[in-house]
């Protein structure tokens, strides 16, 4: 994959973490919720962090 491309990419994950961690989505999952004994706030920031990990790599060892 030429560089120009991968960069691109990754600007773009970069990106989609900014609107993943903003407030309005956050907000979304700040609730009084409790799945399995993990507040649903928690499991919605290591579960996008733990995707944009796993995009990330996609995109670099490509």
């Amino acid at each position: 994959m030429p560089e120009p491309i991968k960069g691109q990419r990754l600007v773009a994950l970069f990106l989609i973490g900014c609107v993943l961690f903003n407030y309005p989505l956050l907000s979304l999952f700040s609730q009084n919720g409790i799945l399995g004994g993990i507040p649903i706030l928690y499991i919605y920031i290591f579960t996008a962090w733990l995707a944009l990990i796993g995009l990330m790599a996609l995109v670099i060892e490509r």
